[in-house]
C-alpha cells in the first residue's frame, strides 16, 4: 500500500484541480490559494516519496504530469477569465505545455525518443516561477497588500523562463527527430 501513496497524493491532485479552479472562478481566491498550496506541496512529496520508496510506476509517469499540468494549466485559465492575469500570458503558457506535448507525440511516432523529455534546469525554473506567480496573486487578497509591482515582475518573468523553456524543448525535440535511430546523442 505505501509504494503507491505518491500515485494517491497525485490522484489527489488531479481531484483538487478542478476545485481549485472552481473556487478561483467564484471569486474565493484565498480559499483557493490554500487549495492550490496543499496540492502543490503533494507534488513535491510524491516526488521524494517515489524515490525514497523507489515506487516509480507507469501509472505515476503519466498521472504526476496530467495532475501538475491540470492544477496548473486550469489555475492559469481561470485567473485569466477572472483577470488578474494577462491573456497574453495564459496563451504563451498553454502553447508552450501544448507544444511540449506535440514534440513528445512526434518523436513518439518517429520512433526517435521516450515518451518525454527531460526538464532542464530553466523549465524547472519556470515552473518554480508560474507556482510563485499563482500563490501571489491569490494569496495578496487574504493578506491585504498591494501586490501588484510584484506580480507584474513575476509575469515578465513567467513570460520569459516559459519562453527560453519552449525554447530549451524545441532544441531538444528537433536535436532527437535528426539523430539517427538507435544513436544516442
Amino acid at each position: 500500500m505505501v509504494r503507491y501513496l505518491p500515485n494517491l497524493l497525485s490522484l489527489a491532485r488531479l481531484v483538487v484541480a478542478p476545485v481549485t479552479i472552481w473556487l478561483i472562478l467564484d471569486g474565493r481566491l484565498v480559499t483557493a490559494f490554500w487549495m492550490f498550496s496543499a496540492a502543490a506541496l503533494t507534488d513535491a512529496i510524491d516526488g521524494i516519496l517515489a524515490r525514497w520508496l523507489q515506487a516509480r510506476t507507469a501509472l505515476g509517469s503519466y498521472l504526476d504530469p496530467i495532475a501538475d499540468k491540470s492544477l496548473l494549466v486550469g489555475t492559469y485559465l481561470a485567473l485569466t477569465w477572472t483577470a488578474e492575469l494577462p491573456v497574453w500570458l495564459v496563451v504563451l503558457v498553454v502553447a508552450r505545455d501544448i507544444g511540449l506535448v506535440l514534440g513528445v507525440v512526434v518523436l513518439h511516432f518517429a520512433g526517435r525518443g521516450t515518451r518525454s523529455l527531460t526538464p532542464s534546469m530553466i523549465s524547472k525554473l519556470n515552473t518554480v516561477m508560474q507556482i510563485a506567480l499563482v500563490v501571489l496573486v491569490m494569496a495578496a487578497p487574504g493578506l491585504d497588500v498591494d501586490a501588484s509591482g510584484v506580480i507584474a515582475v513575476l509575469v515578465w518573468i513567467v513570460a520569459g523562463t516559459t519562453t527560453l523553456s519552449a525554447v530549451g524543448y524545441l532544441r531538444e525535440t528537433v536535436r532527437r527527430f535528426f539523430t539517427p535511430a538507435g544513436v544516442h546523442a
